[in-house]
């Protein structure tokens, strides 16, 4: 296979009434072998799938490694998307299953959230009053201080902009739960934030 990355002529897709890339037909392509099918999907997926893999890795060079890694395997089981959950929660799926398997053996190490510092919120919360007047280096820090599920949730819903339904699933856990997580990394973050404000 060729690498994904490579731009060689404009590749022909499918594309819905809302313009977004038809990531099912992609699909389909990519299990008939077509390399420029390939290149479309890694440059729709390929920039939050690898936000999501630094998240949890904090290297640069692995989170690529593993990015490419989870390419491959939907290069291999393209054919086996069945559709029950979006395009996108199938393969930060694979990429967590592809991250884990890689660090089964290594101890995890805080990571440098940074890009979701620059993320913006789906609606107001308690730690919009916070965000205001935090400057982004109190950010970054106050979001190296969270929990790694805390860290993973706000990734999921927030860096990669997926439903509490596609979180629950990636994650394998009740949608109530992710839910509770989300608040309660909130609640941690706007905390952090309020007590660094006040040391100050």
């Amino acid at each position: 296979m060729n690498d994904p990355r490579g731009d060689a002529g404009a590749p022909v897709f499918t594309v819905n009434s809302d313009g977004a890339c038809d990531d099912a037909g992609l699909l389909r392509r990519i299990g008939q072998g077509d390399e420029d099918a390939m290149a479309a999907f890694y440059r729709e997926h390929g920039r939050v799938v690898l936000a999501q893999v630094l998240l949890v890795t904090g290297e640069r060079v692995l989170a690529e490694e593993i990015v490419q890694d989870t390419m491959l395997a939907v290069w291999r089981g393209a054919g086996s998307f069945r559709g029950e959950s979006s395009v996108r929660s199938w393969v930060i799926a694979i990429a967590r299953r592809q991250t884990r398997d890689r660090l089964r053996h290594q101890r995890l190490r805080v990571v440098d959230d940074a890009f979701l510092a620059d993320q913006p919120g789906s609606g107001p919360g308690p730690e919009v009053t916070a965000l205001d007047r935090a400057e982004l280096a109190e950010v970054k820090g106050a979001i190296r201080e969270l929990a790694l599920p805390h860290r993973e949730v706000l990734g999921l819903a927030f860096g990669s902009g997926l439903s509490l339904p596609e979180v629950a699933g990636v994650l394998d856990i009740p949608v109530g739960t992710v839910k509770s997580r989300l608040a309660a990394a909130r609640t941690a973050l706007s905390r952090i934030l309020d007590e660094k404000g006040q040391d100050q």
